[in-house]
């Protein structure tokens, strides 16, 4: 919470399954399309926090899955968790707070007593929550059955049923909605909160989000029908609230737009890289759109000419040098001539570039500082480098940045077997 010297323009919280996450979009060009979208504009003075009913366990999973961003906050296990940063910083007050009138043994064996409830992995069973699957059918009778039991036994729980399959059952005090709130709350109390905060969501476990006051809503256009009756039943006149035509993270990228919360084209939805000036230009712009030009060259997207290597030699300063993730110092001319020959190398082989944590110091008048972590994406193998560059505003060049020198270290676990098509 405390990356941010002030109030953030704008705070994500999102769903990740079936909001923010496609998993009926093979190649993630929707998620993708946000990536670009939040690091060019967004990642310096805004927050992205992930809402998900996936424990800490299967959210890694899903990152190993996944082209993810890395959040700044998680609310983890349907509200019960809340964890901080890369490091998943956990908040010990949040999880006192919940053990008001709650007793995980007492759950389990009330729950015991209904055959037709089937225990979700041990993962999923957290200090908080209790999860299950069943069958639709069954779901209200259990639910109601189940209310009266745990509170004649003393205890202040709510059932929360979603997807047409999962149960969760946890303290009275947790849900989305609610952790939420007390992050807000914590902004609030270090005179840090936010300026807009968008919510997003697909389902039942959802709906506690869209009650907060004041904040915007998307329900994506998949939601589910659960989330949709919701709405219907006690949202329906609240003009922030709105249901997305587009899927997943586009429906976010949408919402951003209808509500005019700030930039809402994203760098993947401009094709010609030469006219790509941005809304908002600046280095973490210029990092953004010079990967995307990166990964369109190789997968022979944009045209094989003289032109893009003429602007190439522009954009990087003649006497800078790069230093390659192995440790090896190269020439830019080395970069460029090296590049040339990739033309083309991964065309048909789902390559894929994406920017996390991109983050921009002003270290002189006219140079700036960036750093971010680079991931390509070829087939199924994935590889990660932590990349600084030195950028330069003064040199008269067509986006007004020169990239004047550039360090990469490989993330651990995370070099290829071959570093030889490794470049920028």
């Amino acid at each position: 919470m405390d990356r941010l010297s002030g109030s953030a323009s704008l705070m994500i919280v999102s769903d990740l399954d079936f909001t923010m996450v496609d998993h009926l979009d093979q190649e993630n060009l929707s998620l993708l399309r946000f990536n670009a979208l939040w690091e060019a504009y967004y990642r310096q003075n805004s927050l992205l926090v992930f809402s998900t009913g996936r424990s800490p366990t299967i959210y890694k999973q899903l990152k190993n899955e996944k082209p993810l961003l890395t959040p700044d906050i998680a609310i983890m296990s349907v509200g019960t968790e809340i964890m901080y940063g890369e490091s998943m910083i956990r908040d010990d007050d949040w999880e006192k707070y919940l053990n008001h009138k709650w007793n995980k043994e007492i759950v389990l064996e009330e729950t015991a007593k209904f055959p037709d409830l089937t225990p979700q992995a041990e993962t999923e069973q957290r200090p908080h929550k209790v999860s299950f699957f069943v069958e639709t059918i069954k779901a209200l009778e259990i639910i109601k059955t189940l209310r009266e039991l745990l509170e004649n036994r003393g205890l202040d729980v709510k059932v929360i049923y979603s997807n047409a399959k999962a149960l969760d059952i946890l303290p009275k005090r947790a849900d989305k909605g609610q952790a939420l709130s007390y992050l807000l709350k914590k902004f609030i109390a270090n005179g840090k909160v936010p300026i807009s905060t968008l919510v997003c969501g697909d389902s039942g476990n959802d709906a506690e989000l869209f009650s907060i006051p004041e904040v915007y809503g998307v329900m994506v256009s998949n939601a589910q029908e659960e989330l949709l009756q919701w709405h219907a039943g006690n949202a329906k006149n609240n003009s922030k609230i709105i249901h997305a035509t587009e899927r997943c993270a586009s429906g976010i990228i949408q919402a951003i737009g209808s509500f005019r919360l700030g930039p809402n084209v994203s760098p993947r939805d401009i094709k010609d890289i030469q006219t790509c000036k941005g809304e908002i230009f600046g280095p973490t712009h210029e990092v953004v759109k010079f990967y995307l030009f990166y990964e369109r060259w190789r997968n022979a997207e944009v045209e094989k000419s003289i032109e893009y290597m003429k602007i190439l030699r522009l954009v990087l300063f003649p006497l800078g040098t790069f230093v390659h993730p192995s440790g090896v110092e190269q020439s830019v001319e080395h970069c460029i001539e090296a590049m040339t020959r990739l033309y083309g190398d991964k065309q048909g082989k789902q390559y894929r570039v994406w920017l996390d944590q991109v983050s921009a110091a002003q270290v002189g008048s006219d140079t700036w500082l960036v750093k971010f972590y680079k991931w390509e994406l070829s087939g199924a193998e994935r590889h990660c480098c932590l990349t600084t560059a030195l950028l330069s505003s003064k040199a008269k060049v067509p986006d007004g940045f020169t990239w004047m020198h550039m360090h990469q270290t490989w993330l651990d676990g995370s070099a290829p077997e071959k570093q030889t098509t490794w470049l920028f």
